[in-house]
């Protein structure tokens, strides 16, 4: 009984620093389970759902990645939360940019996070869009996907979902993907969600003081800075079965890719895709 209570006293100790009146959040609920923190909060957004409003569960089974990939999350393994945005000041425009702040924001929280033994810190970066990568290899260690979605009231609303490997073990990591426990760092799945979402609150407060200009609230130039994608030789699957091979040039004002091609020299911005790091051999 010990560990649950210890567990349990955890989790309500971060909800109560990181929502209001301590914290940035209106409010944070944990559930034992449910099928997808998304589409519960895209409920709760056409209900009136305040703008910050932050769902976690234990066990998700029924979650959904980019183009309707599973997200499926095993219990007291992985962290899985989403959050609803309401960013009124930020034209809808500019929303595309709210999964990028979502993943500079995982990368952010946990620059300083360091192996058990050593006193290095583990590599972290991201690929464009938003794919944590964790260690030397930089495998996949989170992903998230974010949704325009009604609002209530005629008004338009943002929910982001995120799920990251905390406990997972090596054995039972997908091919690619990789853990925070996998890289030997071991942090509560409680500080980890204390962690993003103070890092989270901040960036978004930047973003929205900025009415929404990136590169004016400085995340274009960190997102540019994490970014393991920008000067890989990449290979982006494209809407209607086309692909992509060049070189990763820059990330624009919108957080689209610039590509310039291997086959001729131009220059492709790329809005939506899968991006693969293409590793060469020496």
């Amino acid at each position: 009984m010990l560990p649950g209570i210890r567990e349990a006293a955890a989790w309500a100790a971060v909800a109560q620093t990181a929502a209001a009146p301590r914290g940035p959040w209106a409010r944070v609920d944990v559930v034992d389970r449910t099928g997808s923190t998304n589409a519960d909060l895209v409920a709760a957004a056409a209900d009136g759902a305040p703008d910050r409003t932050v769902l976690v569960a234990h066990h998700q089974d029924a979650g959904r990645g980019r183009r309707d990939r599973a997200w499926e999350s095993a219990p007291s393994e992985g962290l899985t939360f989403s959050v609803l945005l309401r960013p009124d000041r930020v034209p809808v425009a500019q929303w595309g940019w709210a999964p990028l702040i979502a993943g500079l924001a995982l990368v952010v929280a946990m620059e300083d996070y360091r192996p058990a033994a050593g006193d290095a810190t583990v590599p972290v970066a991201l690929k464009w869009p938003n794919d944590l990568l964790l260690g030397p290899d930089q495998r996949k260690g989170a992903g998230i996907l974010a949704e325009v979605v009604d609002g209530g009231n005629g008004a338009q609303a943002l929910v982001v979902g995120i799920g990251i490997n905390v406990s997972t073990p090596e054995a039972e990591l997908p091919e690619g993907g990789t853990s925070l426990l996998a890289q030997s760092v071991r942090r509560s799945r409680p500080d980890v969600l204390g962690d993003v979402l103070a890092t989270f609150a901040s960036l978004d407060d930047d973003w929205r003081a900025a009415r929404g200009d990136a590169a004016r609230a400085g995340l274009l130039a960190g997102y540019r800075r994490r970014c393991a994608t920008l000067g890989s030789t990449v290979r982006v699957a494209l809407p209607g079965d086309r692909e992509l091979h060049g070189v990763a040039e820059d990330i624009d004002d919108d957080g689209r890719l610039v590509v310039r091609s291997a086959d001729d020299g131009a220059r492709t911005i790329v809005s939506a895709g899968d991006v693969v790091h293409v590793r060469t051999v020496a």
